[in-house]
């Protein structure tokens, strides 16, 4: 038995929490969260697959509208997060919002952070509405990987330029002269880090390595997220999901991609990156994700004049970088004790922890890195760890390996579940937290509404 089986395998039990003080700052805006939802998160080529992002996009939006019944008029800006984007609708957020019917006053803008798009979207929200500049914000993500943009090859796409440009037969003929069979070699969005040419899920496979990490732990950690899922979806837990009627298709109801299996069929999945000896498997990592979520964002004055019931504060929150070598997936462990200090809270302190899961070897990893002292004075410059979360507060309704991981949405998707957690289990802070690409990382506290 390895040092998580005990742990990973079981259920959440109630958190016990006492009243602590409350993050209000004097003179600064309370922010809150209205309400957020999402569509449901499916596989990548199943019923998302014919249709373009800013259906998704429009889709959550056109839900949240349904669900708080807020005046479109009433929206001051729009924000939306996305990493892939399509070249036709380049800002995902303006189209998704004029197709969903918000008004054509409302300025909309697209960010893009990879893998902490939505998170970036949110906090660009809570900093409009923190310097009085706007009232009510919708933010969100969407991302679809069913359709990703293929290019020609540079050489192809010089060639057709040119010609475009040529005024004569005789210079068109030149160029057609210089065509070569491999100039139709087609180029594919890179899934490699720009900067290291290294695969994330590469990264991911030496990180655990480097912890020691065991195959069995991380197989163990994912099981754990697939079972959790299954219970949090089965019990109507998941009540930021919203359905959605596919244009010429069925109503999509709940995630497909929670999917809990045995340690015994995990084990016979050969290492998907570093091989034959990776322990990263198909298993063990998140999916290729289709989604899209949205938040309704307000300052608390204009959301209880407005006779709404907010979920929860959005508090203080932080944004790292690191080596993106070495350090690629790190994030948690450099955000989190800053988010902290940030807020004069400690981990004790924290309810409900939602860690977006790119794979199960980097939470693991984490964990360990968070939990070293040697690790906190060597890289981080701190004097003393700032520990691993409890596991019977962390991420108790699955994670990004089986709820799906649409990149530009699942910020969104953290905060929900942090808010709809401490409503549930009676707790008061939670602390959302990501990696991402490029090595970089968020974190941010949130607080439950009183009710």
């Amino acid at each position: 038995m390895t040092w998580v089986t005990g742990r990973l395998l079981c259920g959440w039990a109630p958190v016990q929490t006492s009243t602590k003080k409350t993050l209000a700052k004097p003179n600064v805006r309370n922010i809150v969260v209205v309400e957020g939802v999402r569509i449901p998160f499916l596989l990548s080529g199943t019923s998302y697959k014919d249709l373009m992002p800013h259906d998704l996009a429009r889709a959550a939006l056109s839900s949240l509208l349904i669900k708080t019944n807020v005046p479109k008029e009433v929206v001051d800006y729009i924000i939306f997060g996305t990493v892939i984007q399509e070249v036709k609708t380049s800002n995902v957020a303006r189209e998704a919002a004029l197709g969903a019917g918000f008004s054509d006053k409302t300025p909309a803008h697209t960010v893009t952070m990879a893998c902490i798009s939505a998170n970036q979207a949110m906090t660009t929200g809570v900093g409009l509405i923190a310097s009085g500049q706007s009232d009510v914000i919708v933010a969100g993500g969407v991302e679809l990987m069913s359709d990703v943009p293929i290019r020609h090859s540079r050489k192809m796409r010089k060639m057709m330029l040119d010609l475009n440009k040529a005024k004569t037969l005789g210079q068109r003929l030149s160029l057609i002269s210089k065509f070569r069979l491999n100039f139709l070699t087609p180029e594919l969005p890179a899934v490699a880090e720009f900067s290291t040419s290294e695969t994330m899920g590469h990264s991911a496979d030496r990180l655990a390595a480097s912890f020691a990490v065991s195959r069995l732990e991380q197989d163990e950690y994912a099981l754990r997220s697939h079972r959790l899922a299954k219970k949090a979806q089965d019990e109507g837990l998941l009540s930021d999901v919203v359905p959605f009627k596919v244009p010429g298709k069925e109503t999509v109801t709940k995630d497909n991609g929670i999917r809990p299996s045995s340690l015994e069929q995990m084990a016979k999945l050969k290492p998907a990156f570093v091989k034959p000896y990776g322990t990263v498997t198909a298993a063990n990592s998140s999916f290729l994700t289709d989604g899209a979520s949205a938040m309704l964002i307000m300052a608390e004055d204009k959301a209880l004049a407005m006779g709404y019931k907010p979920k929860a504060y959005l508090r203080d929150f932080v944004y790292v970088s690191q080596d993106p070598k070495d350090q690629l997936l790190l994030g948690p462990t450099y955000a989190t004790p800053k988010v902290l200090e940030k807020a004069g809270l400690t981990l004790k302190d924290i309810d409900a922890f939602e860690f977006h899961e790119a794979f199960s070897g980097q939470i693991l990893a984490n964990f360990k890195a968070m939990d070293s002292d040697w690790f906190a004075q060597n890289y981080m410059g701190r004097k003393a760890k700032v520990g691993s979360p409890p596991l019977e507060k962390f991420n108790n309704w699955g994670g990004s390996l089986s709820l799906g991981h649409p990149f530009g949405a699942t910020g969104c998707r953290l905060v929900m579940a942090a808010a709809n957690r401490l409503r549930k289990e009676g707790g008061q802070f939670g602390l959302v937290a990501a990696c991402a690409a490029g090595g970089q990382g968020h974190a941010m506290i949130v607080e439950t509404y009183p009710k």
